[in-house]
């Protein structure tokens, strides 16, 4: 009798572990979420963030922390901040065309938000390397992920490689 209710539950759970395979191929919607159809924008955004990105690179300081001096952390705060101000920038520049169809219309602003955020997390960063405080940089947490990590999310589904955050603060 035991053994009957077992076969017949792994019946069950393979009948309905097939059906959901068969529904996640073949039926469900293959619509990326936070794609917008306005690709010019897309391709435009990709050439902002490009050339925000190239700024960043050029900034970029690799003395380790104790051949900085005595004032590492007051020039690693505005390293930060010239670093951060690239990223104000680029959003300035992306703000200043709009989507043409109404997904984009409605989810680009989000993203932008979501930046402003980041960036906002990069400027409280920056302010405790003024205070003297040697931390590693804490983002934003939003729905259980990193911030960045939805950022760059929205960005690669976007096909906008250089849109995604910066890891230039990760450890």
């Amino acid at each position: 009798m035991k053994r009957l209710a077992l076969i017949s539950t792994l019946v069950v759970l393979l009948t309905l572990t097939g059906a959901m395979w068969v529904y996640a191929l073949f039926f469900a919607s293959k619509e990326v979420v936070n794609e917008i159809a306005d690709r010019a924008w897309t391709e435009r955004a990709e050439i902002i963030c490009k050339e925000a990105a190239t700024e960043r690179i050029a900034l970029a300081d690799f003395r380790p922390l104790e051949d900085a001096g005595t004032d590492a952390l007051l020039e690693r705060a505005k390293i930060v901040d010239l670093a951060t101000d690239t990223l104000d920038r680029m959003l300035i520049k992306l703000e200043a065309t709009k989507p043409t169809d109404p997904k984009g219309q409605a989810i680009i602003p989000l993203w932008i938000g979501d930046y402003r955020k980041y960036i906002g997390d990069r400027r409280a960063y920056a302010d405790q390397l003024r205070l003297g405080t040697n931390v590693p940089f804490g983002e934003s947490i939003v729905m259980g992920i990193p911030l960045s990590e939805k950022l760059s999310t929205f960005a690669a589904d976007n096909f906008m490689k250089s849109c995604k955050p910066p890891m230039d603060l990760s450890i």
